[in-house]
């Protein structure tokens, strides 16, 4: 019945259903809000860990579907120049602990997505999506700077193309900052 669920409200978004948005998300300029959640290995990160250094957050709808394998693997593919710039990337999204492990070693994902499993951080950063049948946090990232400042608001994301936007926009930041 959960599967179920689940293709309903995908083929529901697919093909033009509405969404409720939870609230409105930071403005650029605005602090970070933090979090405190677990990882796919039970792990807890808050936002003040990533003090000091680049950070991209991601947050996307579901584990193993395939727009999010491919936005993960995208950012897999491209960790190396994400490290070589000293940026960090985030996943999360509002499935379990377990979801997240078993869909990270899946992948070899080599970097943290975190279980937001109430909604409370998709909600705080304005992602968190209600279709009635489920919530989910919608595909939006934020850049935030060592200072824990959004400097970026990705809103329409495509994720055969992302990564490359966010390293590019990445490299122009700290060339403007640095």
């Amino acid at each position: 019945m959960k599967n179920l669920t689940i293709a309903l409200a995908f083929l529901f978004l697919a093909f033009g259903g509405t969404t409720v948005q939870a609230g409105d998300s930071p403005e650029v300029g605005s602090a970070a809000p933090g979090f405190h959640l677990q990882d796919q290995n039970g792990d807890w990160h808050d936002l003040g860990d990533y003090q000091g250094s680049w950070l991209a957050i991601y947050f996307y709808p579901k584990d193993d579907t395939p727009g999010c394998t491919t936005e993960a693997c995208n950012f897999r593919d491209n960790i190396y120049a994400f490290k070589a710039i000293g940026a960090s990337v985030i996943g999360i999204s509002v499935d379990d602990v377990d979801s997240h492990k078993e869909f990270s070693d899946k992948y070899k994902l080599p970097f943290v997505i975190l279980a937001d499993e109430d909604g409370s951080t998709a909600k705080a950063y304005g992602v968190l999506r209600d279709w009635k049948l489920m919530q989910i946090a919608s595909r939006q990232s934020f850049l935030v700077n060592p200072e824990g400042v959004i400097v970026k608001h990705y809103e329409d994301v495509d994720p055969e193309t992302h990564t490359q936007d966010v390293l590019n926009d990445l490299e122009g930041l700290m060339g403007e900052s640095g």
